[in-house]
């Protein structure tokens, strides 16, 4: 069973890590069900099912053959594997409304995506753990004034608190990927730093700020704001990396 490129696969070979990664997840008080995204030949699976007493494991996985090779080798999810794209999952018809945790080696060319995916629908996951591309882990993890901080960063910690579990070296895969690896864990905030009604703008705000990077706010957020208002501010004379999460909040909820 090769890897295959279209889906992005690297398979860990590491079980030391695969056992961190799995127990890596801490808020299981808070949920009975934990959906794996792209579990592959099951190297995370088979250290999630140790914790059986903890949760129900689900996992989803695109590539037939390895939908296959999991209800041979790991027959009790047999039927509870759910084939297809994660992205285009409904995940109300997987768990109705209840909670669940969220983990994955996830298959590095749509790793962004999963984030998105889980941003939508957060109410439903207070947990995530997952391996990412080193350099998108740092995205996700930075603050302002780094070169890596933008707007993935800014939307995921709007919603979540995040955190490094551990860095992972290219040799622990087959194959080895071309990029280092890093393992983030992420937990839901008390409240969101932005009610729901205003995530829209606050996305909207986001992207427009970072898709001109080297400007200042007063030329990027003309879509977002008055002239007046830009005009009527030093602030938006700041570029988007000098702009902190909380600059980020009040923005999208300042009067346009």
């Amino acid at each position: 069973m090769r890897a295959k490129k279209s889906y992005g696969q690297h398979f860990l070979t590491n079980e030391h890590y695969a056992h961190q990664i799995a127990h890596a997840l801490t808020l299981t008080d808070q949920y009975d069900h934990v959906l794996e995204v792209g579990p592959g030949q099951g190297m995370l699976t088979k250290h999630l099912l140790e914790r059986k007493a903890d949760f129900e494991l689900t996992v989803s996985e695109a590539d037939k053959d390895m939908i296959s090779y999991l209800e041979e080798h790991y027959p009790e999810i047999a039927d509870r594997i759910v084939p297809g794209d994660f992205l285009k999952a409904n995940l109300r018809d997987i768990f109705g409304e209840k909670p669940f945790g969220l983990i994955g080696n996830y298959p590095y060319n749509i790793s962004s995506q999963i984030m998105i995916k889980m941003l939508d629908n957060y109410q439903q996951i207070p947990e995530m753990v997952g391996m990412f591309q080193k350099e998108v882990a740092d995205r996700v993890l930075a603050g302002h004034g780094s070169k890596t901080y933008g707007v993935i960063g800014v939307l995921v910690q709007c919603r979540y608190e995040s955190s490094l579990v551990m860095n992972v070296s290219r040799g622990n895969f087959s194959p080895p990927p071309r990029v280092e690896s890093a393992v983030i864990r992420l937990e839901r905030r008390k409240e969101p730093l932005v009610p729901d009604e205003k995530w829209g703008r606050f996305k909207h705000v986001v992207k427009s700020a970072f898709g001109m990077r080297r400007k200042m706010l007063r030329n990027s957020l003309k879509s977002a704001f008055s002239d007046e208002v830009l005009a009527g501010d030093e602030f938006f004379q700041r570029r988007p990396e000098q702009v902190s999460l909380d600059d980020f909040v009040r923005l999208a909820l300042m009067d346009e």
